[in-house]
């Protein structure tokens, strides 16, 4: 319980993911702090953050929890079934695009296993349990990750055919200066894999920015101006057209979890369908 809140940063969506009530949750952490002879919270009206003392025993209670998920795993109490919660946290475009419309399947086939798909622009931390699985646009080369490669994946430049009608389209590098142009809020970018406006041109410029590759999409589809675009996404709204298609940027997409959790079935589980599903559907991304 203690974990929960101190991960959630609050008492009330700790309680929600535990599922249990608010004023329970918060009268066993206050039982724990006068077992401990020691403060571990500072409670807000906005949430609540660690003294010192927790900061120091949310370590410790870290250890604790990978010690429990070894020994559960050695006596075998994990992999009896695959059920349970497995959190996914991933990119908005990939997360919104195409996971979201693919996940049910899963859940058929484990009726036991539950599924929360979080797909936000933003990094998850794995320690901190935000999320069970990650799926990075980078291959993380810090902690105790386990990686694997999800696939290769493009991205173009691409307008509205209403806004070529208006504008043109250049056609040239060059030419493309003189266009609008929507890309990310430069501050909030969270990966330096996101950062590829470079590899089009030195100044990017964005009179239009949003920290959302759906939110881009949906941007150029309106006529907004030209951005550069995941080619999986573009291509599934036909009034989208690619611009200076010699142009072509390569990422890929990682599935990442945290080594603890290796031994967790429903985490095994849901990593290989990941890999699955989108082995089904490579060449969409390519």
């Amino acid at each position: 319980m203690f974990l929960a809140v101190a991960r959630a940063g609050q008492f009330l969506g700790a309680a929600r993911r535990l599922g249990v009530n608010h004023a329970t949750l918060s009268r066993r952490v206050a039982a724990l702090e006068q077992s401990l002879g020691s403060a571990l919270l500072r409670r807000h009206t906005s949430g609540c953050e660690l003294t010192p003392e927790g900061e120091v025993f949310l370590a410790a209670a870290e250890r604790m929890e990978t010690e429990m998920l070894s020994a559960q795993s050695q006596i075998g109490r994990i992999d009896g079934a695959v059920a349970g919660t497995v959190r996914i946290g991933a990119p908005d475009g990939f997360g919104v695009a195409f996971l979201a419309s693919r996940l049910g399947r899963l859940t058929e086939r484990f009726p036991d296993l539950k599924i929360q798909l979080v797909p936000v622009p933003r990094a998850f931390s794995l320690s901190q349990r935000e999320a069970d699985i990650a799926i990075t646009i980078e291959r993380p080369e810090q902690g105790r990750l386990v990686s694997a490669k999800l696939t290769d994946y493009r991205l173009g430049l691409y307008a509205a055919r209403d806004y070529a009608k208006r504008f043109g389209l250049p056609e040239t590098i060059e030419a493309l200066a003189i266009h609008r142009r929507i890309g990310y809020v430069e501050d909030l970018i969270f990966s330096a894999s996101l950062n590829y406006t470079g590899e089009v041109m030195r100044n990017w410029d964005a009179g239009f920015e949003i920290s959302s590759a759906i939110g881009q999409t949906e941007a150029v589809r309106a006529g907004g101006g030209i951005g550069i675009l995941h080619t999986y996404i573009a291509r599934q709204h036909p009034e989208l057209i690619r611009v200076l298609p010699d142009i072509s940027i390569a990422r890929a997409y990682w599935t990442t979890y945290h080594e603890n959790a290796r031994a967790l079935l429903r985490v095994r589980t849901v990593v290989q369908f990941l890999q699955e599903v989108v082995s089904e559907e490579r060449a969409t991304f390519l």
